[in-house]
């Protein structure tokens, strides 16, 4: 039997497809890249916000309209959170498929493609195969070291959907990263809903830096990037092992959402600006090649005119190198849902777009300084001269920086010099010099 995958959402939930695919895979069913060729069309869906959930909706119901006769699974954290209600009002799927038991995928999808009615939404730890099939771009792979969040911020549904936080050991982990190693990956990103938490769920004590140490007990020439860390338990002990092996990228990625002390109350938070301000501080004079990008949220309930202007005071002061911004969205369930004061999407939106115009210098003047150094750069993909503007039968390539992470940052573009008797592999490292930034991304000479 073959089974088409349309994904949806974070990097978190493309981490579950791939190891439902290799679930899958393992069973004797082929995956197959056009959906008109499949038995079985899994949407694996986003459950985080209003936009995203209809997105996954929509996919659904175009695929039944594609094919009218073709069994549809609806997947994903959109299936765990609202299974019952929507077996009652959405009969375009078939099936329903939650996030926790992975290895169930095989049983439900059989009795799909069998002509019964399946779901599954039931709640236990799955097993992170480093064998699976990848859906990242070549030489990169992302490790999930846990599931769930104890932080409760009140904005949030992930804890309504997977749960309170659950830790992986850290031989599983190694285990892990081990395989992939073996498999030819350069990249290894560790990701959760909050890493720095990470062992947290049965010590008191959070064990990402002990993590860290048995990952870097690992030979070759590799790269960990640390993705996700909430701000107001940041592990410090986690500097000490960047300064030992830089195979650490000095890349951090801390969601601060707000600068507002109110609104940062209001979002169960317990930072404030000045606290956060010393964070960065701190991040900086240990690892002066260290680069941030955090997210901000606008439209929270009550947030007024002054909190605003704060946000945009800490944007100033923060000078990240990159910034995603979104706005609130009002899920049901959550602590946020019934607060008062709640902002126009207009308002809310136009804070937004204010955000990210006083980003984007920001973010340019921040990449240069990039600009003469040579450093190592992850080659992702050749592109044909056919698909460029620049010179007639010039091939190019696209790869990433250490300060680049896969698919939210900028992109090397990478030039081959006349100098250089071979082309750069994709899917390895390769020296790199940086000669100029186009706009947020930067070109490189190898």
């Amino acid at each position: 039997m073959r089974y088409f995958l349309d994904p949806f959402g974070c990097v978190k939930n493309q981490v579950d497809a791939e190891n439902m695919m290799s679930h899958l895979n393992k069973a004797g069913w082929e995956n197959v890249p056009e959906a008109e060729d499949a038995e079985l069309i899994i949407v694996n869906s986003c459950g985080f916000i209003e936009s995203a959930k209809q997105e996954s909706i929509n996919a659904v119901l175009e695929w039944r309209k594609l094919y009218p006769s073709k069994k549809i699974l609806l997947a994903g954290c959109l299936a765990q959170r609202y299974a019952k209600d929507l077996a009652e009002s959405m009969p375009e799927a078939d099936g329903f498929f939650g996030v926790d038991n992975l290895a169930q995928i095989t049983q439900t999808a059989a009795s799909l493609v069998n002509g019964e009615k399946a779901s599954s939404v039931s709640h236990n730890t799955d097993l992170h195969d480093g064998e699976r099939p990848l859906l990242s771009l070549p030489g990169s792979a992302y490790v999930k070291i846990s599931e769930g969040c104890n932080n409760r911020c009140s904005f949030c549904a992930i804890p309504l959907i997977r749960g309170g936080l659950v830790s992986r050991t850290i031989p599983g982990i190694l285990e892990e990263c081990n395989s992939l190693l073996n498999r030819g990956i350069r990249e290894i990103c560790i990701i959760g809903q909050d890493i720095g938490s990470f062992g947290a769920d049965a010590e008191n004590a959070a064990k990402l830096p002990e993590l860290l140490d048995a990952i870097s007990s690992l030979d070759g020439h590799f790269w960990v990037r640390l993705l996700y860390i909430h701000p107001d338990h940041f592990p410090f002990k986690i500097l000490d092992l960047m300064e030992k092996d830089n195979r650490f990228l000095p890349y951090f990625d801390i969601p601060f959402q707000h600068a507002s002390s109110k609104i940062l109350t209001a979002m169960n938070r317990h930072g404030d600006a000045e606290t956060y301000l010393a964070l960065l501080k701190t991040i900086r004079a240990r690892l002066p090649n260290a680069v941030i990008r955090s997210t901000f949220m606008l439209g929270f309930p009550d947030e007024t005119e002054q909190d605003f202007a704060q946000l945009l005071d800490f944007q100033q002061k923060a000078n990240l190198d990159w910034l995603g911004c979104f706005v609130y969205s009002r899920e049901e369930g959550t602590a946020a849902y019934s607060m008062k004061g709640r902002i126009s999407a207009k308002t809310a939106k136009e804070r937004k777009q204010i955000i990210e115009e006083k980003q984007i210098p920001i973010t340019e003047k921040n990449m240069e300084r990039f600009v003469n150094k040579n450093l190592d750069v992850l080659v992702e993909e050749q592109i044909a001269a056919s698909e460029t503007d620049t010179e007639e039968n010039e091939t190019l390539w696209l790869g990433r920086l250490y300060c680049q992470a896969p698919d939210i940052d900028g992109a090397a573009v990478i030039v081959k010099s006349e100098a250089s008797e071979t082309n750069p592999q994709v899917g390895n490292f390769t020296k790199c010099k940086v000669m100029s930034r186009r706009g947020f991304d930067l070109e490189v000479s190898v």
